[in-house]
């Protein structure tokens, strides 16, 4: 299973960005390629057992996505795990900083299918996939830091 691990820093206290991270309302305004990520139930929209449809873009292809939160502490850690779909797991990590900020350790792992399929499909996918969680980061970032 290729793997994407990225570290970034954030001026703002682990609390507001793990609230702002945990809001799946904000996830396409700051997670690349998200153009869609409905909660599936709307009595839970958060937590342990919450689940998603996501729909990712990259390039001129669109991956459906059913993702269920696998692991869940309060300003600590969300791991997403896809249960149907396109293969993925991503986590993000909640630290304490020096002065205040927080630290952001994020992976994502990912599956593709065998075959043409996913041979065409990795032509895609693998060139962009760091560049993505970077731009990822780099938007949550911007977006946290802007909102405050």
């Amino acid at each position: 299973m290729p793997s994407v691990r990225h570290q970034a820093r954030s001026s703002r206290p682990r609390a507001e960005v793990f609230a702002y991270v945990d809001d799946h309302t904000n996830v396409p305004d700051w997670m690349f390629g998200i153009t869609s990520f409905v909660a599936r139930d709307p009595s839970q929209t958060s937590g342990l057992g919450a689940t998603y449809d996501a729909v990712m873009k990259i390039g001129p292809k669109s991956l459906s996505s059913t993702v269920q939160v696998t692991e869940w502490v309060e300003n600590e850690r969300i791991v997403l795990t896809s249960i149907a779909g396109f293969d993925v797991s991503t986590g993000w990590r909640f630290a304490d900083g020096d002065d205040g900020q927080t630290v952001l350790d994020v992976n994502f792992d990912y599956t593709l299918p065998g075959g043409l399929a996913g041979r065409a499909l990795a032509a895609i996918i693998e060139p962009v996939v760091g560049q993505a969680v970077r731009q990822t980061e780099s938007a949550l970032r911007a977006n946290v830091e802007g909102a405050a």
